[in-house]
Parts: structure tokens; sequence; C-alpha cells
């Protein structure tokens, strides 16, 4: 018999959600194969089983929240999908007794519902919705009470009036107008370090447009070439993340953090580049940007941009990140602010290209022009070196030739 133990995560993070169970009791499972994906706050993690055998039960249900080195399943000797667990044969009985009549005896205390046979997720719902386990008729011929079969009682007509429990939530959800969903564990990590930024900073943001003519002509001149030589597009990403890294070696104090009463200046540069998920945003980095080409940073970028969405990013990708880029503009922005993302004090938004008409020099010609935004902790960053900042990641952008001569 083997235990299955929530495994250490990261120094940071001590607990976790299970997020879906891969094996249910009663099914088989090979050594080193997944068993359950457990959430945490910034990656989703894969469980293996140490030994082969049969999943005899789960102790903890989906959305349950779980500790480093807590047990959540057992897995017994044996093998095929239908071996049962010692308990099993007995299940059956208990139903059958418990069905009858007398039942109705040891009722008030729960006994009947704490002797019957369910997976940790059907009691989960059963608590939830005040139904008595005993009184679920399951599917399953072994007499286990699944999810389904408490939602099916649910739904089922009442032999009796139930007591009245006007509870306004419940009334709510019934009439169908609003769905309660609760939120993932990313999402309230999300959530909560958002708000701590805010009343935690003095952050401003400061704002520019870039003309974006001479990178989109160059860009439709070499993408064929540059897609033949190194197996990956050119994006403007590459030219975004060379021009931050070049501003941040000139206005140091963009790349720091606060420590306490002092402030952290750090000579690597891990660009954080925003992806969005189902589950919400994540920002995993590219690491030394500094020395990598643009081939090599498109690489980069397509590759943590293809783990998140597979939900197979690293702790090691998403720390450590100096400084963030969020792109807005994928999703039709024109304009917004960005909020700092962790200890970080700087960060760059870029949105979508809209052509509009600009003065060139004594004419209005149309041109495509692209808002950008520098969200910047005041208590690091004075406006002089924010403007600046952002200024050079303008001249740098519209003058695309500076950034490929200084690679």
């Amino acid at each position: 018999m083997a235990e299955i133990i929530v495994p250490e995560l990261a120094e940071s993070i001590t607990e976790g959600t299970i997020a879906q169970w891969l094996k249910q009791p009663g099914e088989s499972v090979e050594k080193g194969e997944f068993i359950v994906e457990l959430e945490t706050d910034k990656v989703n993690v894969e469980v293996i089983s140490e030994e082969a055998g049969i999943v005899q039960e789960h102790l903890a249900a989906e959305g349950d929240t779980v500790l480093v080195g807590q047990v959540i399943a057992i897995v017994g000797s044996g093998s095929g999908a239908l071996a049962a667990t010692p308990s099993a044969p007995t299940a059956v009985p208990v139903e059958k007794v418990e069905a009858a009549p007398v039942a109705s005896v040891v009722e008030e205390d729960t006994t009947s519902s704490d002797r019957t046979i369910a997976s940790p997720a059907a009691r989960k719902l059963a608590r939830e919705k005040g139904i008595d386990l005993a009184a679920v008729s399951p599917v399953d011929p072994m007499g286990r009470v699944r999810v389904q079969d408490v939602e099916a009682h649910g739904t089922a007509p009442k032999a009796q009036p139930a007591a009245a429990t006007p509870a306004p939530k419940a009334a709510v959800q019934e009439d169908g107008r609003v769905t309660r969903e609760k939120m993932t564990r990313r999402r309230q990590t999300i959530a909560k370090r958002l708000l701590e930024v805010r009343q935690s900073t003095a952050m401003l943001t400061t704002f520019n447009e870039i003309d974006m003519t001479n990178i989109m002509e160059l860009r439709s001149r070499k993408k064929d070439q540059f897609f033949e030589k190194n197996d990956v597009r050119l994006g403007f990403m590459s030219f975004f993340t060379k021009a931050v890294v070049a501003a941040l070696k000139k206005y140091p104090y963009v790349n720091s953090e606060i420590d306490g009463d002092e402030i952290l200046l750090k000579n690597f540069y891990d660009i954080g580049i925003a992806v969005s998920t189902e589950g919400g945003l994540v920002v995993p980095n590219v690491v030394d940007a500094d020395r990598k080409n643009f081939a090599e940073i498109e690489a980069s970028i397509g590759e943590l941009a293809k783990k998140a969405r597979d939900n197979k990013l690293t702790i090691a990708d998403m720390t450590g990140g100096t400084f963030t880029i969020t792109n807005g503009g994928v999703f039709g922005s024109l304009f917004s602010t960005p909020i700092l993302n962790g200890t970080q004090v700087g960060i760059l938004g870029m949105h979508t290209i809209q052509k509009r008409p600009v003065a060139i020099g004594n004419n209005v010609e149309i041109r495509p022009m692209m808002y950008v935004a520098l969200s910047y902790d005041h208590r690091v960053i004075d406006g002089k070196d924010s403007v600046g900042f952002l200024k050079m990641i303008k001249e740098l952008i519209e003058n695309p030739e500076d950034l490929l001569l200084g690679s």
C-alpha cells in the first residue's frame, strides 16, 4: 500500500487545490503515472504515483485545499480497473439496511451517512445541498455514491415537503438569473496580489504613442527570410523586448525592486511576457533577454505561451522576473493602465495598432499608431526617468535599425 502525498512545490508555496483527479478509486495506476493535478498560486502540477496498483481511496475532493506533505490518496496492491477495495463487498448490504425504515432511527446523528460508501466529491456536494447520503440511490453496482447520484437525487421529486429554508443565496440561484461560481486558486491569487500592488505602491502611469510604420515595413520585408533561417516567426514582441532591455540599461532603477529601506538594482534582464490563459493571466519570463537574439527571443516567447496554455509552466518559468511587458492590443485594447507585477517597479503596456491622422512635418498623414503606457512605482522612479524610459522605447521602435545594430 502506498500513500499519495502533496509534494514540495516551491519555497513560497505551502498549499494547493485539487484541480482534477486523473485516476478514480478502483482504477489501476502504473508506477510513475500521473494520478492527480494540483493547482497552485502560479502553476498546475501533476503528481505521479510512486507505486503500481489500484487507487483505493481519495482523501480529498476536487476543489479541496491541500497542504504540502498531506496524504490525499491511497494506492493498494492489485491490478485491473475492476478490482475492489476491502470495504466494497459490504457496500450493498449497508445500502439495503439503511434503505429500510429502521434507518430513520439513526438519521439524527448522521451515522448512516458516515457509513455510506461515497466519493469525497459526492460527500462535499451532499453537505452543500443538505442531502443525507443514506437517502441517495447509487447507480454503481458496488453501492458507491458518486457526484452524479447526489445531483440526480437533488432534482428528483421529494416524498414530503422540505423544511422551509429561505436562504437568499439559494433563491437567487434557483430562479436562473445568477450563477454563483467559486474563484479558482489562481484567480484568487491574481486578485489578492493586484490589490496588494495598488495598496502598497505609489503607482503612476505615463503614456506615449509610437509610429509603427518603419517596424511594420521592416517586418514585412524580412519575415519570410527570418522564418526560413530560424524556423520561428518574426513578431513585434522581440523588437519591444530588445527596446526594453536597452532602456533598462540606460535607466537601471526601472529594473529594480524595494526591499525594506533598500533598493535592489538588478544587473540581469529576465523580461516577463504576460500571457492570457483560461485560468487567468500568467507572466512567464524570458530569461537573460539581453543575451538572446531576435530569433531566440521569439522562440522563447512562443514556447512559454504554449506551456502557459497547456498548463505546463514550471515554478522556475514564473519567478525572478525583473520587468514585464503586457500586450492588450491582441484583444483590441486601444488604451489602458497596466498594474505592476509583484515586486517589480515597472511594466510596459502595448496596445492595438490603429491608423490615425498624424502631423508629419507640415503635412498630415495616415499612419499606423500604437499607444504605449509605462506604469511605475514613484517611490523608486521619478517622472523624468519614467518619461525618458518610455521616450527611448518610442525612438527605438520607430527606428528599428538601431535595435538591429545594437544587438
